[in-house]
This record gives structure tokens, sequence and C-alpha cells, in this order.
């Protein structure tokens, strides 16, 4: 395990039907013990893992989705293979009752197959489960999603939206990074990754100094934290996070959502564009794209815009939903040739 001496900041006061507005636009991570404490899923799982699907089991939807599959050798690693041309796991559509029968086989097993399922939305797959286990979020409008598994361990990653994490099942390790850290944690391809974003290459269990030296620079700003059931954890947007599932059961809650409205899209699209128009341009024309881009988008300002009519600055002017559509059915036709 890595040696990390501070800890995530732990606050008080917070419940599930208000949480302050300082806590939800913190720029810091924060803990909030207990949080959850009170939902019936973490009461069943205080009584035991058979309990805690049993729970969730209520509330299955009967359709199939998508979990990863890994042979015992990678110790719920879940990665790359060795050539980085595919994953050490499988992917596969299996039912929910498939995932808690093999969740209870491996808990028989010293060294058990990894299961895990990732990011699914809860409304869609268990419907029903928030009505007993929620957060009073409605004014930001979050995405809500289950993790359920063994042990595994997830690569540091960033998110774009910022997250409540809420363990309701199991014990997790949380280690975070500022978002400043992205050139000391050595990280993988962009456009291949094992769930949408990119990773660190780092093995946290076994970092390799060598092949990884300025890891250690990173650890200097590294923040731990491990949660109990009923704890949650607020990610801030962009700090890269690595989760460890330590329970044979786990099962995590998480809302995420944007400050910004989401017909903006993704930031990390914009990025996979500028590799595809921009980063291969001969150096002098790169620098005259990094002077219009510090015009238009990071520095922008009125003075800039003074001698256009507002009327006629298109998407120069605040991008509502209508203007966002237009603008990416431009991009898209522009795609295509």
């Amino acid at each position: 395990m890595l040696k990390v001496d501070t800890k995530v900041q732990e606050i008080e006061g917070c419940f599930p039907g208000r949480l302050p507005e300082e806590v939800l636009l913190s720029t810091q991570p924060l803990v909030m013990r207990g949080l959850v404490a009170d939902w019936p899923m973490v009461k069943a799982a205080n009584k035991s893992s058979d309990n805690a699907l049993d729970y969730l089991g209520q509330f299955d939807s009967g359709r199939p989705l998508t979990a990863m599959l890994g042979c015992p050798e990678i110790e719920g690693r879940i990665f790359y293979n060795d050539d980085l041309t595919g994953f050490n796991f499988d992917y596969a559509r299996i039912d929910l009752q498939e995932v808690f029968s093999r969740l209870r086989d491996s808990q028989v097993k010293h060294k058990p197959p990894m299961v895990y399922v990732g990011s699914t939305n809860i409304d869609n797959w268990l419907p029903g489960f928030r009505k007993e286990n929620d957060l009073a979020l409605d004014d930001y409008s979050p995405m809500a999603s289950v993790w359920i598994g063994n042990r595994s361990r997830v690569a540091a990653h960033y998110d774009f939206p910022t997250n409540i994490a809420c363990s309701v099942a199991g014990r997790r390790r949380f280690t975070l990074f500022p978002p400043n850290q992205l050139n000391n944690l050595y990280v993988g391809p962009i456009d291949v990754t094992p769930a949408g974003q990119p990773i660190s290459m780092v093995d946290f269990s076994n970092p390799d100094y060598q092949k990884f030296p300025r890891f250690k620079d990173a650890l200097k700003t590294a923040q731990t934290i491990e949660l109990e059931p009923g704890d949650a954890i607020l990610v801030p947007s962009m700090w890269w996070h690595h989760v460890e599932s330590l329970s044979d059961v786990n099962v995590l809650v998480n809302y995420w959502w944007r400050t910004t409205p989401y017909y903006l899209g993704g930031p990390l699209n914009v990025l996979q564009h500028a590799m595809l128009g921009l980063r291969d341009l001969p150096p002098e024309q790169r620098d005259v794209w990094r002077d219009i881009f510090e015009h238009y988008i990071f520095n922008p300002s009125d003075e800039n815009l003074a001698h256009i009519p507002e009327e006629a600055r298109g998407v120069l002017n605040k991008i509502d939903e209508t203007t966002a559509t237009k603008l990416r059915d431009l991009l898209i036709n522009k795609l295509k040739h």
C-alpha cells in the first residue's frame, strides 16, 4: 500500500436532505462520515453482504448490464494487456442476478475472479432504488450511478463532472491528486481506455519508481481516505482519484454533475479534436493557434468583441442550447469530410 500522509479533510453537518452549497462547490476533496448511514441499503449491508445483494435485487429491472470480468491473476486491477492493444479483462452482457451469483461464489475463494459493474445508471437498471436511497441534489440535475463488484483497483483518472461517491456496502480507499499532477502520473493513451477516461499507468500496489520516477513528486501532493458503509466523499471536477474496493462485496452509489449545461459537450472531445487538427501543425502555426485560443477561449474579453454588434456575434455570444445544437451539427458535417 502506498504511504500517503495527508488525509482528505472530513467535515460535519451534512445530511442527505441538506448539503451546504459550500460543500457542493468545493474545489478540495471532502469526506462526509455517515452521510448516508440511514439509507436502507446501508442498513442491509451492515447486516451482511447477502442482505446487501438481496436488498439491491428488489429493484432489478431484469435488463442485462455490462460487467467487467477478469481472471484471478490480475488481482482486481482494471488495466491494459501487456502491449496496450486491449485490456486485461473481458466485457460481458449479463443480468444482475448473474453478477450476484458470481459475487457470492467469489467470497469462498482465496483468489477469486474479478467481477465489476461500473457506472450503471440507477434509474434505468434499478428503478425505485432512489425513492428509498437518495441525496437532495435536484437543483444540480445529477446523474446517479451504481458500482458493484468484489475486490478491485481502478487506476487514477479524472472526471470532468463533480462527484459525490457514497460507499453503501463494503469499504473503499480513495487516493487523490490535484489536477496539476498530470505530468507526474504518467497517463496512458487517451483514445483507448478501460472505461472512457485516460488513466495513470502506475501500479499503486507496486509502483515502479525507475520507470515512473516523477510519481514520487505526485505522492507529495496526494490525499487518501478509507470509506466505511454510509460514508461519502466529494471529488471535485478534474481531481485525479485512484479507487480500491477492499471487501468481497462492494457497492457504491455516486452522483455527478457539471456546473455548466450538458448541451455544451465534453472537454475531452475538444482535446481529441485538437489532436486531429492542431498538434501536428508546424510549430510556428501552432503558436498562432495558441494565441487564437487564448483570444477566444482562455482569456476572452468584452473589449475584444466591442466592434461586433451583439446580435451579429453568433457563437461569440454566450452559447445557449439552440446555438449549441447548431454548432454541434456544423461540426458533425465538417468531420464527415
